[in-house]
Parts: C-alpha cells; sequence; structure tokens
C-alpha cells in the first residue's frame, strides 16, 4: 500500500495564496524575537571592565599616564588585557592601589605616580566594585557581582545557554511529530513571554539560570518547528524562497540586538523591549491551524478536509475534496490501537542502514555549518572596538545572501548549493589561518566571508533536511540534527585552549569531509514531500546509480523493500501518485 501525494493539494488551493501568506508573516514575525533572545546571552555572559571599589569617595584617579576624575573614566580607557594596577587619591588623603579583584593602602602619599615599597593591608573587594558603564549599564554580571572569585558563574551562562537550546530543539521537535506542529508553536511562544519577562524580576543567579534555560529551550523548539510548519504549508514551487527567507527576520532580530544594545544601556530595559517584540505573536498565535499534511499522516482526514476548505475560500480557488483527489476513506478514523499511534523516537532515524548513512551525513553536515559559523561569528563580533556596528554588519550582510542562495537552490539543487558552501568555506578559512595578523583588512574579509557561507548553509539545511524525511519523523529529523549542530558550540572552547587555531583547522578539515559526504544525499529539488516512509525509501536504488533525480513520487513500487514502519498510515486503497 502506497502513501498518497498529498502536494496535489496546493495544485489545487494555491501553492502560496493569501491564506499561506498571513501563516508565514505570523511565524516569521517570531523568528525576529528568536534572533534577539538567541544573541540576548552575548551581552549578559560579557563581563565588563571593573576594579576593586576604594572604602571612600575619589578625587583623583592614574592609570599609567592617564589621569581621571573618576574611576569609571579609567575603566573606560583600560583594555581586558592591561593586568597593572590603577593608582587612586581619596577625598580624605589617602592612596590606594587597585586590581581588578583586590585593593592595597599605600603609606607614601607623595605622588600617585611614585612606585612605593611601604604597603599597609593587602585587602579584598569588601566595598564591592566599580565597573565600566560605557557600554552596558546594570548588565547581569553587575547586578550580581560575577566578577573575581565568582567569574566562573558568567561563564556558565552561555554553555546552559547552549545546551537549553540543544534539548529544546530534539524535545520539541519529537513532541511536534507525536502532538502537532500548532501545539507546539502555541506552547513554546507562550513559554518564550512568559519566561522571558520573568526573567525581568529575578534578582538572584539561581533562578536566572533556571528562567534563562527554560527561555532558551522554548525558543529553540519554536524556530526549529516553525520551518517545517511553513514548508508543509507551502507548495513546492514557492517553498524554497519561503522557508530560507525565514532566516532573513531571524537576521533582522540580530540586527535590533545591535541596535537596541546600542542605544538601551540598561539590561532591564533591554529585556522588556523583547518581550514586547514577541507580545503581538502571543495575539495572533492561536490563528494557527495545524498543517494538513500532518493531520492526514495522523489519519485525521476530515480535519485536514477543514484546513483545506479555508485555504481554498482564502485563496479564492476551487475547492478541493480529498477523498477523490488521495483516494481516502473519510469515514475511516484512527484510535489508538491504529499504527499511526505508535511512539516515534531517535530509532526512527536509524531505521535501516540507508536511512542510518542519511542521518548521519546530515548531522555531520549541521555540525559543520555550525562549528563554522560559531567560530567565525565570534572572531568578526567579539573584542572588537565597536562590538555593536559590528554585529549589526554581521547581520545585514546575511539578508542579500539569501536571495543568491535561493537561485542557487532553484537551479543549481540543494546537494551541489550544499557542497559548494562547504568547500568555499574550507578553503578560505584556510587562508584566513594563513593571513598573517597585520593584514587586518583581509582577514576580516576571510572571516566574514567563512561566517556568511556557513550561515548561509545553515539557511537552507532546514529545507534539505525536512525534505528528505517524512512527515511523521520530519521535525524529529530537524530538532536533532539542530542538536547535534550546537554540540560545536562546547567544543570551540576546549580545542582553543590546545591550540589558538585548532578550531579553524577541524573545521577545514570537516568542511572537505562533509561536502564531499553530501554527494551520497538524494536531490529533493522541486520533489514532493513524502509523508510516509515507503517515499524516502524509494530514493536509494535512484541513488545508488549517481541519478541527481529523487524517486518519481508518480511511480508504483521501487526496488526499496518496505520495512514494518512503512505501513504506519492508512492512506486509503492505493496511492494516485
Amino acid at each position: 500500500m502506497e502513501s498518497c501525494n498529498v502536494e496535489l493539494i496546493f495544485d489545487h488551493v494555491g501553492h502560496f495564496g493569501k491564506f499561506q501568506i498571513i501563516l508565514y508573516m505570523i511565524c516569521a514575525y517570531q523568528n525576529i524575537s528568536c534572533g534577539m533572545h538567541y544573541l540576548a546571552s552575548v551581552f549578559m555572559s560579557s563581563i565588563p571592565e571593573h576594579a576593586c571599589r576604594p572604602p571612600g569617595k575619589i578625587r583623583r584617579a592614574v592609570f599609567h599616564n592617564l589621569s581621571a576624575w573618576s574611576l569609571e573614566d579609567i575603566l573606560a580607557l583600560r583594555s581586558p588585557d592591561q593586568k597593572d594596577h590603577i593608582t587612586v587619591e581619596l577625598q580624605d588623603g589617602q592612596i590606594w592601589e587597585l586590581t581588578r579583584c583586590s585593593r592595597t593602602w599605600r603609606e607614601n602619599k607623595s605622588d600617585l605616580n611614585h612606585e612605593s615599597s611601604g604597603y599597609g593591608l593587602n585587602s579584598s573587594c569588601s566595598d564591592g566594585y566599580v565597573y565600566d558603564h560605557s557600554k552596558w549599564r546594570n548588565s547581569v554580571v553587575e547586578n550580581l557581582n560575577l566578577v573575581c572569585k565568582w567569574k566562573w558563574y558568567a561563564y556558565m551562562i552561555q554553555p546552559l545557554f547552549i545546551f537549553g537550546m540543544l534539548l529544546g530543539s530534539i524535545i520539541f521537535g519529537y513532541l511536534s511529530d507525536r502532538f502537532g506542529r500548532r501545539t507546539v508553536l502555541w506552547s513554546t511562544s507562550i513559554a518564550v513571554f512568559f519566561f522571558g519577562t520573568a526573567s525581568i524580576f529575578i534578582l538572584d543567579y539561581f533562578s536566572f539560570m533556571a528562567v534563562r534555560f527554560l527561555l532558551t529551550m522554548a525558543f529553540s523548539g519554536y524556530f526549529g518547528v516553525a520551518f517545517v510548519y511553513v514548508m508543509e504549508f507551502v507548495g513546492k514551487k514557492s517553498r524554497t524562497w519561503a522557508s530560507v527567507h525565514l532566516n532573513t527576520f531571524f537576521a533582522i532580530g540580530v540586527m535590533l540586538v545591535a541596535l537596541v544594545s546600542s542605544l538601551v544601556n540598561a539590561w532591564w530595559l533591554y529585556q522588556i523591549i523583547l518581550c514586547t517584540v514577541t507580545a503581538p505573536f502571543i495575539l495572533c498565535c492561536w490563528m494557527l491551524p495545524e498543517t494538513p499534511l500532518w493531520l492526514i499522516s495522523e489519519g485525521r482526514y476530515k480535519e485536514a478536509q477543514g484546513v483545506i476548505n479555508a485555504m481554498a475560500v482564502w485563496n479564492k480557488s476551487r475547492p478541493c475534496d480529498l477523498a477523490e483527489l488521495l483516494s481516502l476513506d473519510m469515514s475511516s478514523s484512527c484510535d489508538e490501537s491504529c499504527p499511526a499511534f505508535r511512539k516515534l523516537s531517535l530509532a526512527d532515524l536509524f531505521h535501516d542502514w540507508d536511512v542510518a548513512k542519511r542521518t548521519l551525513i546530515v548531522w555531520l553536515v549541521w555540525f559543520t555549518a555550525n562549528l563554522g559559523y560559531y567560530i567565525f561569528f565570534m572572531e568578526a563580533t567579539w573584542k572588537k572596538e565597536d562590538q555593536h556596528l559590528y554585529l549589526f554588519v554581521v547581520g545585514a550582510l546575511e539578508i542579500p545572501v539569501y536571495f543568491f542562495i535561493c537561485i542557487s537552490l532553484d537551479r543549481v539543487g540543494r546537494r551541489y548549493t550544499a557542497v559548494s558552501c562547504l568547500l568555499l568555506a574550507s578553503f578560505i578559512s584556510v587562508a584566513c589561518v594563513a593571513t598573517p595578523p597585520s593584514h587586518k583588512t583581509l582577514k576580516t574579509t576571510a572571516v566574514l566571508t567563512v561566517k556568511t557561507a556557513t550561515g548561509s548553509a545553515l539557511a537552507f539545511l532546514f529545507i534539505y533536511t525536512a525534505e528528505l524525511y517524512p512527515t511523521i519523523v520530519r521535525c524529529l529529523a530537524v530538532g536533532s540534527s539542530i542538536m547535534v549542530s550546537r554540540m560545536a558550540s562546547f567544543i570551540v572552547p576546549f580545542t582553543n585552549q590546545v591550540w589558538i587555531v585548532l578550531p579553524q583547522v577541524l573545521f577545514g578539515i570537516l568542511a572537505i569531509l562533509s561536502g564531499l559526504l553530501s554527494l551520497k544525499l538524494p536531490e529533493t529539488l522541486n520533489k514532493p514531500l513524502a509523508s510516509t516512509w515507503e517515499k524516502t525509501e524509494q530514493k536509494a536504488p535512484e541513488n545508488k546509480d549517481g541519478s541527481d533525480e529523487a524517486p518519481p513520487t508518480a511511480q508504483k513500487g521501487g526496488s526499496g523493500k518496505a520495512l514494518p514502519t512503512a505501513k504506519n498510515i492508512e492512506m486509503g486503497k492505493h496511492g494516485s501518485d
């Protein structure tokens, strides 16, 4: 028994009509919030320049040949790699030498610039710390004093943030395949708003970390499921552009982070702005219907017919009868004894050798692309003199690139576009490592090129991965791929400790390997989305003889042997594809 070609629906009701445009804009708008939350921890976890607070009001501060009336002015001019102390004179005439984590009273009061050997007691920072407010005011690190012996708490913010994204992508991917796309979009969006608002009022470290962890789980889950949701509502004629340009809205979120963080120094106000961006989506998310492809895969034909009828009305197209078009038995329904209710798991992505190879290659490509993106994104923005400007430029550069990527995907195909991006990024990363530090312009250009190439690969890997797997495990496949890709963020700090350029070298090797292995993946350009494993398994015979074509969905049979899981969904008497 074959699965039917459910994409025939879009030939009747429209591939990207008014109905799909409204749903698309609602989902795309929330991606702006995801982009903002994604980079929020970059500023939250950054440790501002600081010094031990002296036990009194400062009359004058001196650091090397710099002199100022306030300690904050000196901190704004001192770079993180400068370890020397700051000498200050208090209103009562006392002279103290301040480091980041200690202070020392000087007996000799004759000259601030004089290095005296007579000192009093070397004491800890019992009066707290003074922070540089030139870039960020009232940050999490400052509010909780996460510096000196407590600075490792600040270092934990980013790893926990990444771990939350890792878990959120796989957990909500599974839940989406099990209970529906709409349920997950609703729940994650409400969670993003709720936990984002709660983080404003949290005053202790552990509560803040718990709330941020749940927040990152929620928006990571939303981000992966939203791609699949849009793909299952848009026909193949418009799917490439619609899916890839969801990343455009994410890039807009990145640009807004740079803009808002440069204008708003207060961390709590920054959080309020993030929550405000999310609020309109909460008011509109109730309008999102379940995707007809998921409803059909679950045997809920009457509900799917209702969604299709609504699409036809909004798009002003002719109605579509699922029973006639797809040869479905509309009177049948699934209960808990129906095979469609079998619980899916990660093992379904490895149920035979061909599918297992595909999954491992897809995971490697995702891991490599995110590894390169993380390495060169941080190198492009971290510790720059104007970090906000660099971040804005990095986000802005991605938007025009997505247009060229869409053209390549439609003309060259998914597979060769992936190979091209990975090999290009590999060669330029090697050139970047070989470029002397003195050639700053050339090195910056190489860094931005690799970052753009890997970012482009990540942008279309969502659509490519979703097209490689059937509806019943599509979100699980995308979610697990995102989970694997996030592991790259954990590896980079450890490889940096071994050799400063080891991450770039590792990426260059993996990019060549994953690029060549991508040639083993089937091409999915202009092919309908598979609804069951039967269609997916038909891809193996054509891929073996080197054909670029995905299996024709209109053929019956095929040499791929169906597994027991291939009949999870009762699609009717026989498929019309």
